[in-house]
């Protein structure tokens, strides 16, 4: 499977390019494929930041960039350990990416969801310091020869208006909007399905007969239309669930009773016949005697 990397994008994305969410809503599309990717979130003038070591792997921030975090969301990295830099950013948010562009680097970059590993809402700061932010972990391939060489990014972004924490409103604050439109887009976009799992669909034991499931039951079907029970599985000697099928059957589907002495897929003699009242009654049940049949009386 090819691997999912970041493009980079020379000029600005143009809201022309995208349809907005509220009018996609607001008609039944043309067609389901193709078109014009949805815009989901748009946001200018956001912070982006990345912790200092972590520069050159992102194309909006450039190897040698040292802008640091500005006011008033740095005063809540008084005591951090860590150094980081700061870049100026508008956000896309679209059904197809989410495109990140710096004006001032006059660069960008476009990250498919699934490289986005985690995104949560973050609270920068403590006390009357605090805001609120989107936190995302990128896991990017380097373009080594294994596909589990990653680099990891910590991206924080921090929509124009998140400042201080727009908490007790009634209206959903810039952040909650910025992240569920990235929780929306990555629903729309789930993980590729990777070699080997096709595989698994079909490591199961499919029964090919006309059964359906009996409501309230797990593993137990009806076999019949009339709502009767299947005849049990040749050899089980009742029925087979999904507890006891490993009894039956090997881990590649086949039947393990198949060359036993007596065990096979056929019934015996006098399988299947039907027995009327008359014969029933008079085999020895409810019927009439007969001579052979009774007891001599005692006195």
């Amino acid at each position: 499977m090819a691997k999912m990397m970041t493009s980079t994008i020379r000029s600005p994305p143009s809201l022309s390019d995208y349809i907005p969410l509220s009018e996609h809503q607001a008609q039944t599309p043309e067609t389901f494929y193709g078109g014009k990717p949805i815009l989901y979130y748009h946001g200018i003038g956001a912070k982006a930041w990345v912790p200092s070591s972590q520069r050159g792997i992102l194309p909006i921030f450039a190897a040698d960039a040292s802008s640091a975090p500005t006011a008033p969301e740095n005063a809540a990295l008084s005591g951090s350990s860590e150094e980081i830099v700061e870049q100026k950013v508008d956000l896309f948010v679209n059904s197809e990416t989410l495109t990140i562009f710096s004006p001032s680097a006059e660069t960008g970059v476009t990250i498919p969801y699934p490289l986005i590993s985690i995104h949560a809402i973050k609270t920068l700061g403590f006390d009357d310091k605090k805001f609120a932010s989107v936190y995302l972990q990128l896991e990017l391939a380097d373009g080594g020869a294994c596909d589990d060489d990653f680099e990891t990014v910590e991206l924080t972004l921090i929509p124009a208006s998140s400042s201080p924490t727009e908490e007790g409103g009634d209206k959903p604050s810039e952040t909650s909007k910025l992240f569920e439109a990235i929780s929306e887009c990555s629903n729309l976009n789930p993980d590729p399905v990777e070699e080997g799992d096709e595989d698994d669909e079909d490591e199961r034991i499919i029964f090919e007969a006309d059964h359906e499931a009996l409501e309230g039951y797990t593993a137990v079907y009806t076999g019949a239309r009339d709502g009767g029970l299947p005849p049990p599985m040749p050899g089980s000697s009742g029925w087979i669930t999904a507890d006891n099928v490993h009894e039956f059957f090997d881990a590649d589907g086949n039947w393990i009773g198949g060359e036993e002495e007596g065990v096979s897929g056929e019934l015996g003699d006098g399988a299947g016949t039907v027995h009327s009242r008359d014969e029933e009654e008079t085999n020895g049940h409810e019927g009439a005697e007969t001579a052979d049949s009774k007891r001599p009386r005692t006195d």
